[in-house]
């Protein structure tokens, strides 16, 4: 039988903010078979939504903070496998396309994801010494672009009217 392989799409948020001049990102600490990891606001893109709206929602779902993507920071790939209980190997292939906006309002008594423990401020030296709880190597290698002023317009990606319908 002939199958069609397809990665999965994710999208994740690159959010920064200023402290007292010190820059902050914002990540979440998460739950996950090998304890607590951390990554960018991220998730899988849901039917009948684009690229950008995948992200807002994800980002609302995961830190209950409001999101607007402005620029597309990159698109990567990753490999990843998993060992599921009764042994089967699955091979995981991700393509996450990685936005950076404008952080919106805390929702108050917006829960947070399954999974989800808390949403957490890190700085960029931070991030970098505790690549050992990094949920995907992608958490990295995005704020790195991020921090090389890597930007790219929206339009780089649309979505035809026809992924809306129905």
């Amino acid at each position: 039988m002939n199958h069609r392989w397809k990665p999965s799409v994710t999208v994740a948020a690159v959010i920064s903010k200023h402290f007292d001049g010190v820059q902050k990102f914002l990540l979440v600490e998460e739950e996950t078979r090998d304890g607590l990891k951390l990554n960018n606001p991220a998730g899988h893109l849901d039917p009948g939504e684009s690229l950008v709206q995948g992200c807002a929602r994800e980002t609302l779902e995961e830190t209950a903070f409001g999101f607007t993507p402005t620029a597309i920071v990159g698109v990567y790939m990753s490999r990843f496998e998993q060992v599921q209980s009764d042994g089967v190997v699955l091979d995981i292939t991700y393509l996450r396309f990685a936005f950076c906006g404008e952080l919106g309002a805390h929702v108050e008594g917006q829960a947070l994801d399954v999974g989800i423990v808390r949403t957490v401020w890190l700085t960029a030296d931070e991030i970098r010494a505790s690549t050992g709880r990094h949920r995907s190597p992608l958490l990295l290698r995005c704020m790195e672009d991020y921090l090389a002023g890597r930007r790219y317009p929206l339009d780089l990606v649309s979505t035809d009217p026809s992924v809306f319908s129905g």
